[in-house]
């Protein structure tokens, strides 16, 4: 048991958000959601970069 979740606690969940969501719309919104921190992480790195303004 790590952190009092038991693995059957976690299929539980899973089977009802499967149910609840259909997968269709699971697989469209996990994609949506790596789009999303790709994005994010681009737009990190992006601001990170130095900017060679001379004033």
């Amino acid at each position: 048991m790590l952190s009092g979740i038991s693995i059957w606690q976690l299929l539980i969940i899973l089977l009802i958000v499967l149910v609840l969501f259909g997968g269709k719309k699971l697989r469209s919104m996990g994609s949506d959601l790596g789009h999303g921190l790709k994005d994010f992480k681009k737009a990190i790195k992006d601001n990170d970069k130095p900017t060679d303004k001379s004033e």
